[in-house]
C-alpha cells in the first residue's frame, strides 16, 4: 500500500447527533429534549447505543473495501485499532458478539469480517467473544434497498444459538459498517429475546446520511455490498 493509503483515517465528526444511535443530523430539529432521534424514541433500533470510528467514505472506505472484498485480512489489525478507539472505556461489557454471515456467504468470502474484528477487539479489551447468533436464512444483499426494504429483508433472519448464554449480560455487537441499522437491530432483538440486558453496537464506520443524495446513490449503485449493521 502507498503512503497515502497508510495515512490514518479521520474520526467521525458531527455537531448534531442522536445520543443513542449517534446518527448525525444537519441541525437539532430531529432530536427531542434528551437528544434522541425519532427512530430511537420509538424503540425500533433494537440496540441501546451505537459507537463508530469514522464515516464510510474516502480512505476509511478504501480500507474496508480492500479488507472485505479484496480479502486483505491483514487490514483487520488497523481496523480493529480504529474500532477500539470508538468503544467508550467507561462502559462495561460482558461479551463481544460478531454479526454472523450466512454459511454460504462466508464460504464465498472465505471469512467473516465482523468475527475477525471482534476477536482482535477481544484481545485488546480482555472481553470474551461469544458466537451467540446464527443467521437462520440467507438474505438479499442490502445495497440498493430502501430503509423499509432493508428492515423487511432481515426480519427473522437471526436467531440466538443454543448453549450460548447471554441472559443478563451486556453485549457489544460488532460489525464493520453501519448503514441504516436494520441488520444490527435484527441482531439486537434476537439477543434481547435471549435475555441480554443491554446491546451496544460497535462498527468501524457508518454511512453518513447527511451526504447529498447523488453521492449516496453512486455509492449504493457501484455494486458493493453496504453491510448494514449495519
Amino acid at each position: 500500500m502507498c503512503a497515502e493509503c497508510l495515512r490514518p483515517p479521520e474520526p467521525f465528526q458531527a455537531e448534531y447527533y442522536c445520543v443513542s444511535c449517534r446518527t448525525p443530523f444537519q441541525n437539532a430539529f430531529p432530536l427531542d429534549a434528551e437528544g434522541r432521534c425519532a427512530v430511537c424514541r420509538t424503540g425500533l433500533r433494537g440496540f441501546d447505543a451505537a459507537y463508530c470510528f469514522g464515516s464510510y467514505e474516502g480512505l476509511l472506505r478504501e480500507w474496508i473495501h480492500l479488507y472485505k472484498y479484496g480479502r486483505i485480512k491483514t487490514l483487520a489489525r488497523p481496523l480493529e485499532q480504529l474500532l477500539a478507539r470508538a468503544v467508550p472505556r467507561d462502559e462495561r461489557f460482558d461479551a463481544i458478539v460478531p454479526v454472523p454471515l450466512h454459511w454460504r456467504r462466508q464460504w464465498q468470502r472465505g471469512f467473516n469480517q465482523a468475527e475477525l474484528l471482534a476477536r482482535g477487539l477481544s484481545r485488546r479489551l480482555g472481553i470474551p467473544v461469544v458466537k451467540a447468533l446464527r443467521r437462520s436464512r440467507s438474505t438479499q444483499a442490502q445495497a440498493g434497498l430502501s430503509n423499509t426494504g432493508r428492515r423487511k429483508n432481515v426480519t427473522a433472519a437471526f436467531r440466538s444459538r443454543r448453549g450460548q448464554v447471554v441472559a443478563g449480560q451486556r453485549i457489544l455487537l460488532i460489525d464493520d459498517v453501519m448503514t441504516t441499522g436494520s441488520t444490527a437491530a435484527a441482531c439486537a432483538m434476537a439477543l434481547k429475546r435471549a435475555g441480554a440486558a443491554r446491546v451496544a453496537l460497535g462498527t468501524v464506520a457508518r454511512v453518513d446520511r447527511r451526504m447529498e443524495p447523488a453521492r449516496l446513490a453512486v455509492s449504493q449503485s457501484s455494486g458493493e455490498e453496504l453491510p448494514d449493521a449495519q
